[in-house]
């Protein structure tokens, strides 16, 4: 088992909700990817953070008041 990605994401627009989704049998790779068919994130969406365990989860919920 891999470990599990948090990725913090909101979209196009400046006043756009902000979404938490994480990933558990996924490279990094993938989510940063824009070559994708299919991207694991919308396409016009911006990464506000990116973080690589489970500790991540519970810091970005509080910091984005998720």
């Amino acid at each position: 088992m891999k470990i599990p990605i948090v990725c913090v994401y909101k979209g196009k627009r400046s006043n756009s909700k902000v979404y938490i989704r994480v990933f558990n049998n996924i490279i990094v790779d993938d989510i940063i990817s824009t070559t994708k068919r299919k991207p694991l994130i919308p396409k016009d969406s911006q990464i506000l953070e990116l973080g690589v365990g489970t500790g991540f989860l519970e810091k970005y919920k509080k910091k984005y008041k998720l």
